[in-house]
């Protein structure tokens, strides 16, 4: 005698797991690929959760709030998103375990009370569980970040999360983008992870990928000069050609020689244009808009380095790192308005030709990560990895503390708070060993990707951290079930991401849990119009 509501709980419950059990699979180094086919019919091979979730539009509105979670992850922290959905829907799995255990059908008179106060527990003992694990949290901390300007303990760092993405090149990622991160991390400590641009190349293979210190962008010069040193840039929004009247104007030529003087006016407006722009310093121009033949011919005649960017989003990131303002119409720029950097140069990589705008200042730069490979999905791939990396670097400038990562984390968490939830009084200790048991998800999914038996996984932790070994996890390189200290394997999670995670997925499962009906607004129902000819309601005989 299921009521409605129970039911109503349970069908959200199995739309969270469903979602939470497509992620699974891709969790860890290990974790398999999925190929999504967005609704633009774009095919996406990836196993980074953030991606999918993004891809698949799911329509369900309880598992959407798993999806906002996993998203608030992706903006807090950049990394971990998997993390939040897989326990997030354990947590739904193990609560939904609770309700039915507690609600026997001899009850089903009192259904409702008595339903209610167990979802009430449920949540109750799970809130209190998080807010035990987070004051665990600070206890588990196994080392901290020393010093953020050396390229080799940054990238020893960002070991892990690049390989949970990119397992066998993490070594070779990881240090190009400590490289490029290092180099512009102001003295002032506030990293911007914008400054951190991707340039994808094809061609050769991923040990080809570098950094370049400054701005390349995949395309031509429009004029002759193809490289300037100590660049002056003045940046115009506006297509690189003359005035345009706002209204049709009519010009009535009578003779040859009136004709020839009026494209001659033309002719030296445009020559006084350019002419002001090279007066006034600046040596390249770098235009939003289309450029005119005879614009470009004044461009070259004054030795101006002419470069177009299609993009209005490249074209503000410029003006960005080159401290630059971007006119609105062809007048020439005061010094305020000019760009500076180093150089400016057309060169090639592969059979790609490419604009590098190089620039060394401190404070302000932007760093170029150039990434080859030989089809567009692996390079979009890398570049999630390298975005993923560069969020570490940003989470470890606000917070320096690392957890260790394989499990370790988890299985000691589980082992405390199970501990704790037997000296709860009341039905909430229930709630709160099953958010213990809950943590065992990440072990077991990191054991079942890499093809060993979870459960053996599972009891050979719980063994080493009853001996107290806080920072012993699963050893994924390992052919059977065997664990490592996390801490000599060089396996860190940062202390922030873990924080949020917990706290986002609790959030999303407490949320759902509460949730007993789903109203939608649609349009009303009622009978459909006949579908037929036009005078249907005419008689016949007429």
């Amino acid at each position: 005698h299921y009521s409605g509501l129970e039911e109503a709980v349970y069908r959200n419950i199995q739309a969270c797991k469903e979602l939470a059990q497509t992620t699974r699979t891709a969790y860890g180094p290990n974790g398999m690929n999925k190929m999504v086919i967005n609704h633009l019919e774009k095919l996406f091979v990836t196993n980074d959760a953030a991606t999918i979730l993004r891809e698949l539009e799911v329509q369900h509105p309880a598992a959407k709030m798993l999806v906002m979670a996993s998203h608030m992850q992706e903006q807090e922290v950049g990394d971990g998103t998997n993390f939040v959905l897989v326990f997030a829907g354990v947590l739904l799995e193990l609560a939904e375990d609770l309700l039915r255990m507690g609600l026997s059908v001899s009850e089903a008179m009192k259904w409702c009370s008595e339903y209610l106060l167990l979802a009430a527990q449920v949540i109750e003992g799970y809130e209190k569980a998080c807010k035990k694990a987070l004051e665990i949290l600070p206890d588990l901390v196994c080392c901290s970040a020393k010093n953020l300007r050396d390229v080799e303990e940054v990238a020893s760092l960002l070991h892990t999360s690049v390989m949970s993405k990119q397992y066998g090149n993490e070594q070779f990622l990881a240090k190009l983008i400590a490289q490029a991160c290092v180099s512009i991390l102001p003295d002032s400590g506030h990293f911007n992870v914008d400054n951190i641009r991707v340039c994808k190349i094809v061609g050769a293979g991923i040990s080809a990928s570098s950094v370049l210190h400054g701005m390349v962008f995949k395309k031509e010069t429009e004029g002759d000069v193809t490289s300037v040193k100590d660049a002056k840039i003045a940046v115009y929004s506006c297509p690189f050609d003359g005035m345009i009247t706002e209204t049709k104007g009519t010009v009535l030529i009578k003779n040859a020689e009136e004709l020839m003087n009026f494209s001659k006016g033309e002719e030296n407006l445009m020559d006084l244009q350019v002419k002001a722009i090279a007066d006034s310093g600046a040596n390249v121009v770098v235009t939003g808009g289309k450029v005119a033949d005879m614009a470009l011919h004044y461009a070259n005649k004054y030795n101006l380095m002419l470069v177009r960017l299609n993009s209005k989003w490249d074209l503000r990131r410029l003006c960005k790192t080159v401290g630059a303002t971007a006119l609105p119409r062809l007048t020439p720029p005061t010094l305020e308005e000019m760009g500076h950097c180093d150089s400016v140069y057309l060169s090639e990589v592969g059979d790609t030709q490419v604009v590098v705008f190089k620039h060394e200042k401190e404070d302000g730069a932007i760093s170029t990560i150039l990434i080859r490979g030989s089809t567009d999905n692996l390079m979009d791939d890398i570049e999630r990895a390298v975005d993923d990396g560069v969020n570490t670097f940003k989470v470890l400038t606000r917070d320096k503390r690392l957890v260790p990562g394989g499990g370790a984390t988890e299985i000691e968490l589980a082992k405390q708070i199970t501990s704790y939830g037997e000296t709860c009084p009341g039905l909430d200790q229930y709630a709160i060993k099953k958010f213990a048991e809950a943590f065992e998800a990440i072990p077991r999914a990191l054991a079942e990707n890499s093809g060993v038996k979870a459960n053996e996984v599972i009891s050979k932790l719980y063994a080493v951290h009853q001996e107290g070994n806080k920072n012993v996890g699963f050893d994924i390189e390992a052919e059977a079930a065997a664990v490592k200290d996390m801490l000599e394997a060089g396996v860190l999670d940062t202390y922030l991401g873990k924080s949020w995670g917990i706290k986002l997925a609790t959030n999303a499962a407490v949320t759902v849990l509460r949730v007993d009906q789903i109203i939608m607004a649609k349009p009303a129902g009622g009978p459909k119009p006949p579908s037929g000819k036009k005078d249907w309601d005419e008689d016949q005989n007429d």
